[in-house]
């Protein structure tokens, strides 16, 4: 049996790592597989759905539950989704693979920070932020492999589900105490999720940050070779400036961030976000277009890693519950901001367009600077 802290925080970051090859998987692999715009958004929207239904109850059932059976389950259906994901051509068959690929990676989502939490109370915001690095580097890394893979891309799946079968069995092995008892029910959590001003909040500004950081990396480099004249090769190379920026910016603040600033800090790094993407995006910046780029990454980085810390040591009683909440703005996030940056642009222009990802984070500073701080939440002790 695994009780080793250090051997329990290594597999959730390689359990995260995953999630990101899952999230990035189908863009990854449109090309080779011959994949219609329609067909992509089709799979996407299916995973997205399994992940935000999977989020919230793996995020409910690890307040009371082990999280490790929790990311166990999801393990297996991650393994198995990776396996089966176009060992049949069917599109109908790899819709319904999509969505078992949600739900494992949702299961991720739902309880791997949740138990970082427990196991790491006190430097909480680092280890989620390392967690959520994680993500970055699994989606970076799988566009990458099939880049040099190219047409054996299917193998490099099955290698993803085969070391996901493994992580599987080490979860099965690891023994963590179930969560509290005497614990209110699922239905008296969501009510009282439902009443907080604090949860919407924390929920909407994660929303919006996580449209902005989707958003950006989809257009990035499009932005740079249609708006700002650049090759072909430098403009995806702005792209991983940008995850740089991310990575970095991870490392660093998870690195500074202690429970009594974090509030402090995500307005800084809203604040800073707005004015970084106003600049990238709306000014002819030249030759410091991609050092504005790293900039842009670096301020928002660490924006929804520290959301989620705030919401969990504000609501320690129902950390769970409440990360499962905020978390389904992941998939909402990820559907809504593209969505509304394509209606501008077909009704205006792309670079009018552009506004609306600066106006985002200025709109997401607002609405968290005007909650004020909130005390500790004791809604069940």
């Amino acid at each position: 049996m695994i009780r080793n802290h250090k051997i329990i925080t290594a597999s959730s970051f390689v359990a995260m790592f995953f999630l990101g090859v899952g999230t990035a998987l189908v863009g990854a692999a449109a090309r080779d597989i011959g994949l219609t715009v329609t067909q992509i958004g089709l799979l996407l929207t299916v995973q997205n759905i399994g992940l935000a239904v999977a989020v919230a109850i793996a995020g409910a059932l690890s307040d009371t539950q082990p999280k490790s059976r929790i990311l166990f389950y999801g393990s297996v259906l991650t393994a198995a989704s990776f396996l089966a994901f176009y060992a049949i051509p069917a599109f109908w068959f790899n819709l319904l693979v999509m969505a078992l690929m949600g739900a494992g990676i949702g299961a991720y989502e739902g309880a791997a920070d949740a138990m970082l939490f427990d196991l790491h109370e006190q430097r909480a915001s680092f280890f989620v932020n390392i967690n959520h690095l994680f993500v970055t580097l699994g989606a970076g890394l799988i566009a990458l492999y099939l880049i040099f893979l190219q047409v054996r891309w299917r193998g490099a799946v099955l290698q993803a589900g085969l070391v996901v079968a493994a992580l599987a069995v080490i979860f099965a092995l690891i023994r963590l105490p179930a969560g509290r008892t005497g614990q209110a029910t699922l239905g008296e959590k969501l009510r009282a999720i439902g009443r907080s001003r604090l949860i919407a909040v924390l929920f909407c500004t994660a929303l919006l940050v996580v449209g902005v950081e989707l958003s950006s990396i989809g257009i990035l480099s499009t932005f740079l070779a249609e708006l700002r004249g650049f090759a072909a090769l430098p403009a995806k190379l702005g792209l991983v400036i940008l995850l740089a920026g991310v990575a970095s910016g991870r490392l660093l603040v998870g690195y500074l961030a202690r429970p009594d600033r974090l509030r402090r800090m995500i307005l800084l790094l809203l604040g800073l976000s707005a004015a970084t993407f106003a600049l990238l995006f709306l000014a002819q910046l030249g030759p410091l277009t991609l050092p504005v780029t790293f900039l842009a990454g670096v301020t928002l980085s660490a924006q929804f890693p520290l959301i989620l810390t705030y919401a969990g040591l504000k609501y320690r009683d129902m950390t769970g519950a409440v990360l499962g909440a905020v978390k389904i703005a992941i998939p909402l996030g990820g559907i809504v901001a593209p969505a509304l940056l394509s209606a501008i642009a077909s009704a205006t222009s792309f670079a009018t367009a552009l506004i609306l990802l600066p106006a985002c984070l200025l709109l997401a500073f607002l609405l968290f600077a005007l909650a004020g701080e909130t005390p500790r939440s004791a809604a069940f002790s």
